[in-house]
């Protein structure tokens, strides 16, 4: 008897601790759940973190994510407006917003992202096919505003000025991506949709493009250095022309500084000669000594030479 109540008890409890189980769910931090009986959502959706109860077996809970999810389509070839065929390689960013919408639409994120394959790729496909290769590539008119003459020597594409560019084309598609989703009113949002991968279909093409490319940027640095050579010559030429000015300038200045300084020398030398004749004639004698007693010569004077009058006097004093 007491074996078959202890067995009864382990029973209860094993059923009450598998109500319990069943009663209780948990909602981890960046998740949203819903909860359906029968099929019917009941209840609002629970969007914050905690631990919230349910009638077991009766009742069913879905938790869907909260957070920012991604997307990453398949690589798809894509005819240009020129006739290009390239692929293109789009990823995007997505998240639920509405649950209980998402369920009723949706329910499952394989079918989420089945339905975001058919609307992020068609839109993709739409936008690229509408636009040249090169506005696909490029997102502004990277050449200089040249002179027209140097400019010639570019290739039409390169000269051609780009309207919308990249960004503004991948613009584009998110918009038309985000109004067919509201249109469909799934219970999501596209936050994001970008192009990460564009590539040429065939080698050969790729190769090809690739050194044109080449060539074009060749040119155009060649383009740069052309006027960079020429700005060097301007203003090397106006250099030399101010340091000769600049010269010029000092150089008058000298000259004017050394006609003051003989001006000066010559009144220094009236003054002294007008104070004292004799001593002047002596200073200047002695000069023309230092000038010509220079070096082995021979020198012939008469009698009545100034120079000889103080070489003669000087041979006076020296006599015993």
């Amino acid at each position: 008897m007491r074996s078959i109540i202890s067995s009864v008890l382990v029973f209860v409890i094993l059923i009450g601790m598998i109500l319990l189980s069943q009663a209780f769910f948990i909602v981890y931090e960046g998740q949203q759940a819903i909860i359906t009986q029968f099929g019917r959502i009941v209840g609002q959706p629970y969007r914050e973190a905690g631990l919230y109860w349910k009638i077991p077996f009766i009742q069913q809970v879905h938790i869907y994510e909260k957070r920012i999810l991604e997307w990453d389509g398949d690589p798809d070839v894509i005819p240009t407006l020129d006739k290009k065929y390239i692929f293109i390689d789009s990823t995007a960013r997505w998240r639920i917003v509405d649950p209980v919408k998402f369920f009723m639409t949706l329910r499952t994120m394989r079918n989420a992202v089945d339905r975001l394959n058919d609307i992020i790729d068609s839109a993709v496909r739409d936008q690229v096919s509408q636009f040249l290769l090169i506005e696909i590539v490029r997102s502004t008119n990277h050449i200089p505003e040249l002179p027209e003459e140097q400019l010639v020597s570019l290739s039409e594409e390169v000269r051609r000025r780009i309207e919308v560019g990249h960004d503004r084309i991948v613009e584009r598609i998110l918009k038309e991506v985000q109004r067919q989703v509201e249109a469909l009113d799934y219970g999501i949002e596209v936050l994001d949709v970008r192009i990460k991968n564009m590539n040429y279909e065939s080698e050969d093409v790729r190769r090809a493009v690739y050194q044109r490319m080449i060539a074009e940027r060749k040119r155009i640095a060649a383009l740069y250095i052309s006027e960079g050579r020429g700005e060097k010559a301007k203003i090397e030429g106006q250099m030399e022309k101010e340091l000769r000015q600049i010269r010029s300038e000092a150089y008058r200045t000298a000259q004017e500084i050394r006609g003051k300084a003989d001006a000066e020398a010559t009144r220094i030398y009236a003054e002294a000669f007008s104070q004292d004749p004799e001593f002047f004639y002596f200073l200047r004698s002695l000069e023309a000594y230092s000038e010509i007693m220079q070096g082995n010569h021979t020198l012939i004077l008469t009698t009545d030479s100034p120079i000889y009058r103080y070489l003669k006097s000087i041979q006076r004093t020296s006599r015993p």
